[in-house]
């Protein structure tokens, strides 16, 4: 319910288009309203709110201080119902929607890929992925669930495992163009770090046996695909999740310096909250995510 004080969205509008255009004659013509409807919205909003929003200045309308400090909030508010409206109208009026949040690589190189699959045998939802690197909140979040390493999963939630991770080293061809060096050379070459997981070098070396790497030598990224696009452009090796370069080694793009496959600490799952009941979309995603390959 909505506070006495609180301003309706008329208002806001009104506020923003008089505040920006410094006249009511004008924020009425934005606005498609009467030059009176527009001013009696900002002076309901002052009587509401209790101070002057603006100071009247030979027939303009000039911010006081207060409407400075509250034009860009309003802006703000108004800015996100109308990404909100956009968002639900994309949905070409369908009420089976399944909001996901998924690791920002996952669902370039993995998810995205298949999801044509997926609505061809469920045309009637509707997908809404957005990045998520750190766990999901279900409690304080629109999401009805979440495409992770199932060691994000919070307390109160259900991990279904969808695929394990192996790590693999790439290379682009112009990086290492002719024989594939031992293991124990790849540390003179550029190491492409990932920055959120900053020892996977030295766990691959480790499981390797090629010995310790005193200095990690080569630019650090934030994801998995800023790597991915890193060894593309031969700054240096990556050490990436096999599922997110199948199709650059198919092209040749990159190449595989080494039959190792580091073990992942976690399982890329699908994570929703235990307690809520599984909606009729999740529940035909959850099956697809079983099927697909």
């Amino acid at each position: 319910m909505r506070s006495n004080y609180t301003p309706s969205i008329q208002e806001l509008r009104a506020l923003v288009a008089c505040g920006r255009l410094g006249s009511a004659s004008r924020a009425a013509e934005t606005l498609h309203l009467t030059q009176s409807a527009v001013s009696r919205a900002v002076r309901s909003l002052e009587d509401r709110l209790g101070v002057r929003l603006f100071q009247r200045i030979r027939q303009r309308l000039v911010l006081s201080d207060a409407g400075r400090a509250m034009l860009r909030d309003a802006e703000a508010l108004l800015d996100s119902l109308d990404a909100s409206a956009r968002m639900v109208m994309a949905f070409g009026g369908g009420d089976q929607v399944l909001r996901l949040a998924v690791l920002p690589t996952f669902a370039t190189a993995w998810l995205i890929p298949r999801l044509a699959d997926f609505h061809r045998r469920c045309p009637e939802v509707a997908i809404d992925v957005a990045a998520a690197l750190h766990p999901v909140d279900f409690q304080d979040s629109p999401f009805d669930a979440a495409l992770q390493r199932a060691v994000l999963a919070r307390a109160g939630t259900t991990v279904l495992p969808v695929l394990e991770e192996r790590l693999i080293v790439v290379a682009a061809p112009s990086l290492v163009p002719d024989t594939i060096p031992p293991r124990d050379q790849l540390a003179r070459y550029p190491l492409i770090q990932q920055a959120t997981r900053p020892r996977l070098w030295a766990e691959w070396f480790a499981a390797a046996d090629a010995g310790p790497v005193e200095r990690l030598r080569g630019p650090r990224f934030q994801h998995f695909d800023m790597v991915i696009a890193a060894a593309r452009a031969g700054l240096g090796l990556g050490l990436v999740p096999d599922i997110f370069v199948h199709r650059d080694l198919a092209a040749g793009v990159l190449r595989r310096l080494d039959g190792l496959e580091l073990a992942g600490p976690s399982p890329y799952a699908l994570i929703y909250p235990a307690a809520r009941p599984m909606s009729a979309p999740l529940r035909l995603f959850a099956d697809w995510l079983r099927a697909v390959e």
